[in-house]
């Protein structure tokens, strides 16, 4: 998933281990496709084990596994995106809540609060109800999730069905509750105490090394050298594996030990340790900056927020003396949002609300051309980036646009930025924000060589937590808010 920390993105790092395809019909002629969805409702119908009766649900034996690995065998034997989406589609429409029992269970427990019964029998009530609310198909992940190798399929298929929804394969609120429901069975199977936290060094396996290497999705790792520095002297690697898949990463968190906030990641991902051996007396702040989940299906699981948690801890044991949290963050969105405000201005008759006079005409004097159109066809490439005086007189204005694009944007009250949100929720402050920190292809075209730094001061991520979640109250520095201000002053959003 983007976006859940500096730049959390999700790559599938081991495939499931399908068995071939065998031969049969498939979605690509009418005969072929009504033969497939006989075939689905058939595997569906035996698969899917019927809810018991309220009084029957501890004594009725559980379906056979064969049952269970039928489904498992079938859904792996289908090759085509589409095939699986209209299966998770039958699925999720077919097998979920009975709606009846469902309405006939509350009137039970409404018609008990008004005779005013007794605790014991409306909590019996309200069972029964819990009961009705609880869909079918989740009888049939709770059973795959016995089989050996149950909960990485159950993984995989949640990618898959996050993958149809993204491309309009499967939609209603039925494949959404679905969704929601294999969540939060994730949610539960993944939780901390089933985590174990690993670290990686250069004398780690290869194997490790190697996905460690493949699954970085925010700094591209270019070759074995530049893997080693990232687990060498002054750099930290760890990961977070499951008990039931012990030595594969789920999610990856990379940590440089430096004497202060670092304010470029270029200094972090290519330049050489001060030396081969560290000394600790020169180390005074752990920099986060980069972690990926390497499991699409377990988007949404908290996941990056226990492994930056536990890492802090495991920090603090190996140097008592450090104080200084903080990530060094991608700013992913940032020009695309800024691209699609100056698109609106050209179109509205060359309006400007973004740049002072003074800045419109520095602008256009170095680029010939109004500023809008020039800079909007500027800013799609990264070729603007060659010229230093355009560099400079871009350097406010996009200090204070990203100010506000950070702080100020808002989706349903909190931060429209997925990695802002993603540090604000763990009580993080928005700590500083830094101009061509990242002069990669990647920095320059996605946020405009822009980073931002993302603060934990210990004893308040707590409360910062809290207010941000409650109250959708963003902590920032005075940095941060001063641009804001100069934001709030200067442009007419």
């Amino acid at each position: 998933m983007r976006g859940l920390g500096p730049g959390l993105t999700a790559r599938r790092l081991l495939p499931l281990r399908f068995p071939p395809r065998p031969p049969g019909p498939r979605l690509a002629s009418g005969q072929a496709t009504g033969a497939l969805e006989r075939a689905m409702d058939e595997l569906l119908r035996r698969a899917v084990p019927p809810t018991p009766a309220y009084e029957l649900r501890e004594k009725t034996p559980a379906p056979a596994e064969g049952q269970c690995a039928d489904f498992v065998s079938f859904y792996g034997g289908l090759a085509e995106t589409a095939e699986r989406a209209e299966l998770l589609g039958r699925l999720a429409r077919g097998f979920g809540v009975d709606h009846g029992q469902v309405a006939e269970q509350s009137a039970g427990v409404l018609q008990l609060r008004q005779q005013q019964r007794e605790a014991a029998v409306l909590l019996q009530a309200e069972d029964r109800l819990r009961y009705a609310l609880v869909p079918r198909y989740r009888g049939l992940f709770h059973h795959i999730s016995k089989l050996d190798g149950g909960v990485r399929f159950l993984v995989q298929l949640r990618a898959d069905l996050l993958e149809a929804q993204a491309l309009k394969l499967v939609e209603g609120p039925d494949v959404r509750e679905m969704n929601g429901v294999l969540k939060g069975m994730l949610s539960e199977w993944f939780s901390s105490g089933f985590l174990n936290l690993e670290r990686v060094t250069w004398h780690s396996p290869c194997e490790v090394l190697q996905k460690i290497s493949e699954a970085e999705a925010v700094h591209p790792v270019k070759n074995w050298m530049d893997m080693k520095r990232r687990v060498g002297p002054y750099r930290r690697c760890y990961f977070f594996s499951h008990c039931s898949t012990p030595g594969e990463p789920l999610v990856v968190l990379h940590v440089a030990l430096t004497g202060d906030i670092s304010s470029n990641i270029q200094a972090i991902v290519k330049e050489c340790p001060p030396s081969e051996t560290e000394e600790k007396n020169r180390i005074a702040a752990a920099i986060f900056y980069s972690i990926s989940l390497t499991q699409q299906g377990l988007q949404g699981v908290e996941l990056g927020t226990f492994l930056i948690k536990r890492v802090v801890k495991e920090l603090q044991r190996e140097f008592p003396h450090l104080g200084v949290f903080s990530s060094l963050s991608p700013i992913p969105g940032f020009t695309k949002w800024l691209l699609g405000l100056l698109n609106s201005q050209v179109k509205d008759h060359g309006r400007n609300e973004l740049f002072t006079d003074s800045e419109c005409k520095e602008i256009s004097e170095i680029t010939g051309g109004p500023t809008n159109e020039t800079l909007k066809l500027l800013l799609s490439s990264s070729e603007w980036v060659q010229s230093e005086t355009l560099v400079r007189a871009l350097q406010t204005p996009l200090m204070r646009l990203c100010a506000w694009y950070l702080y100020g944007e808002k989706h349903r009250g909190y931060a429209l930025n997925p990695v802002a949100n993603f540090h604000l929720q763990n009580g993080a402050v928005l700590w500083r924000i830094n101009w061509m920190a990242d002069v990669s292809l990647k920095g320059i075209t996605g946020s405009c060589g822009l980073m931002a730094n993302y603060r934990y001061f210990l004893e308040e991520t707590g409360p910062n937590s809290t207010s941000y979640l409650g109250s959708k109250n963003i902590k920032a520095s005075e940095q941060v808010l001063s641009l804001v201000a100069q934001f709030q002053k200067h442009s007419k959003l």
